[in-house]
């Protein structure tokens, strides 16, 4: 695979995305499909970031169709509200990338609904939302949802007996088995697309160890996590060449239904789009259609 960045998009004109997480990869996603000439909405909980973002976009791309929209991923009320207000709309989408993400917070915390937060957001949120955009999804005709998982999933466990932290409470642990459930969703909605027809391509990506504010704003600024972040920034490459893995996934045709991406060098933390390497716990297909299971049950969303 040639060393691909975004000058080698194709236009995304006519085509519009969901882009969850405002700041770092969601920010660096959302203005490259937008420049992409793709409308995009961003979607996230904190009002402030979400217009500050929008607004730091439109200062680089004055013509971008991109707005804000409130998405509270830890709570399944307002991934309904915000599912809703698209549909009411009549918002076209061809592109929804579940980015958006909780990393490490060293005390265990639950979403609006009970659900350990790590797990709730990251891959409970993103399953609910992605049911509830499927008619949409369905509709483009040629719709791609990308997961995003992370190099942390290698160590992510596959046993959902305590998915949601109530016996044992490990910060990576419950991080990476998260990110482990991002990818399997990702593999599991794919083979359930052509087992339905749905005719919607599913994608993961992971990208390497990137410089964003997940680890600030996960374990706080305090924390042996965010002191390696903010004392050693050589170690982690920058937001935009993170999310290229993202980008490609979404965007290039050479991008495969059922694939999974991420940085080329250094053991897949750092570099441009390749072929990731898909841990085998995430293989396992009955795991999959377990963790399936456990979602459409706490979630009461059915594909």
């Amino acid at each position: 695979m040639r060393k691909w960045t975004i000058d080698n998009m194709p236009s995304q004109d006519g085509r519009a995305a969901v882009v969850t997480g405002t700041g770092g990869l969601g920010l660096e996603v959302a203005q490259a499909l937008a420049r992409a000439g793709a409308e995009v909405v961003l979607a996230g909980r904190n009002v402030q970031k979400g217009t500050e973002a929008v607004a730091r976009i439109r200062s680089n791309l004055p013509m971008a169709a991109i707005r804000y929209e409130v998405l509270d991923l830890a709570s399944l009320a307002s991934i309904a509200r915000f599912a809703d207000r698209l549909r009411g709309a009549g918002q076209r989408v061809d592109v929804l990338v579940n980015n958006a993400g909780v990393m490490v917070p060293p005390k265990r915390e639950e979403t609006a609904d009970g659900f350990e937060l790590q797990f709730g957001t990251n891959h409970l949120g993103h399953f609910a939302l992605t049911g509830h955009l499927l008619p949409l999804l369905r509709a483009s005709g040629s719709a791609r949802v990308i997961s995003v998982s992370s190099v942390a999933a290698r160590s992510g466990s596959t046993d959902w007996t305590d998915w949601n932290a109530s016996v044992s409470y490990k910060p990576m642990s419950a991080y990476a088995r998260s990110k482990m459930a991002c990818l399997m969703f990702a593999l599991e909605l794919e083979r359930r697309s052509i087992a339905g027809g749905w005719g919607v391509r599913s994608i993961a990506a992971h990208p390497g160890v990137a410089r964003t504010e997940l680890l600030h704003n996960g374990p706080g600024l305090g924390s042996a996590h965010s002191r390696v972040r903010s004392l050693l920034p050589f170690l982690f490459q920058p937001a935009a060449q993170g999310a290229l893995p993202i980008l490609f996934a979404a965007a290039s045709p050479d991008a495969q239904a059922g694939g999974y991406y991420g940085p080329d060098r250094l053991g897949e933390t750092r570099g441009h789009p390749t072929d990731a390497k898909i841990p085998p716990q995430a293989l396992d297909h009955a795991a999959a259609e377990r963790l399936w299971t456990v979602s459409e049950n706490v979630t009461g969303i059915r594909f």
